[in-house]
């Protein structure tokens, strides 16, 4: 299972966790707001901000409802299509984010819409492409990202397994290797119990990719849980107030709760280590202190023989290890004894009968 590059990070198993802050439409459509969430996405600690490129037009048919979730935060009153074209970002602002982007060192992605969408980004010269969740089903418009022939990060919110392979294969046939699947929820908040989490690891095991987890859930424990169980991209919703009016917002993180999530992550990814069990160097100091090793019980005399009644394991390690007692049940005591002492293998003689414990 192969790593690779996007910019300066490497995305696979063994390496950082690779943490998307996904602004989405929280910019409201205003590009000041979009430079602050960059701003603050940066200072959070994150290794990217992702967008969204559309345009409402070629999105939605102008008669179309808005979803459920969608309701709480904006205007009952409109459409679908009227609130995403208040959420649209001109096609000029692109470069000035990413620009800063560059500048700030952190990485710029954005989730095409369309078709021409996606070729806008690659002119704009992002370093890999996010697809969401609702083109997993869309072989024209997977096939068109692959062929643009770089990294895919692909959401597989709302899909079966078969769906999922779907994908993978065109992807695959189109000559595009470099592929991380994240788990999602397609839900805004997603429930806890919705996540589903163990499916990452079917998809890693099923297609021979990283995977990560697209985490809509209010709350990190979902996130941590993913990075526990393999996650090598963690995506969050991010917003600098989550009460803006928006479809987006309340079911995202603020700067310091995105802060929180990362550093917790980078915790729980030096909790890993490696897949080799094996003391660590504290532990390795420790043996001798807190292991045992065999002792004798009561004094034993010289020429006396040596039985289980009279030794007994206790710390330190200073003698002869509790798995050797067979080997010494049996012997004659070559010295005398005293309570307390470590054994060794000078203190005993042949063994005169076999070892009964």
């Amino acid at each position: 299972m192969s790593s690779f590059q996007i910019r300066t990070h490497t995305l696979g198993i063994g390496h950082p966790v690779y943490i998307i802050a996904e602004a989405g439409v929280n910019h409201n459509g205003d590009i000041e707001r979009a430079k602050t969430l960059i701003r603050a996405a940066k200072d959070a600690g994150a290794d990217c901000i992702k967008f969204q490129t559309f345009q409402a037009k070629n999105l939605v048919v102008p008669q179309a409802p808005k979803a459920p979730y969608q309701f709480s935060s904006t205007n009952p009153n409109e459409t679908q299509y009227d609130m995403l074209s208040h959420l649209e970002l001109d096609r000029n602002i692109y470069p000035i984010l990413k620009s800063l982007c560059d500048d700030l060192k952190i990485d710029f992605l954005s989730t095409p819409y369309d078709i021409k969408d996606i070729d806008f980004l690659d002119d704009l010269g992002v370093d890999a492409f996010k697809i969401a969740s609702i083109h997993i089903v869309e072989p024209e418009f997977i096939c068109h990202v692959a062929q643009k022939n770089k990294p895919i990060i692909l959401s597989t919110g709302m899909a079966t397994l078969a769906e999922v392979s779907e994908a993978v294969s065109w992807i695959r046939e189109s000559g595009n290797n470099p592929l991380v699947l994240l788990q999602c929820t397609s839900n805004y908040p997603a429930r806890v119990e919705d996540s589903n989490l163990l499916a990452m690891q079917t998809m890693q095991y099923a297609f021979q990719v990283p995977v990560g987890y697209s985490d809509h859930t209010q709350g990190d424990i979902t996130s941590i849980a993913a990075v526990s169980l393999g996650a090598c991209i963690i995506e969050k919703h991010f917003t600098l107030n989550k009460k803006d009016h928006g479809p987006d917002h309340f079911a995202s993180v603020e700067p310091l709760e995105l802060k929180n999530l990362i550093t917790k992550i980078r915790e729980v990814e030096k909790s890993l280590g490696s897949t080799i069990k094996r003391p660590c160097q504290a532990e390795l100091i420790n043996i001798n202190y807190i292991r045992r090793s065999i002792f004798s019980k009561v004094s034993i005399k010289a020429g006396e023989m040596i039985t289980r009644e009279k030794l007994t394991v206790k710390r330190p390690v200073i003698g002869l290890r509790p798995s050797q007692l067979r080997e010494i049940i049996g012997r004659i005591a070559l010295v005398e004894i005293q309570p307390d002492e470590a054994i060794t293998w000078e203190m005993c003689g042949q063994k005169i009968f076999p070892t009964i414990l």
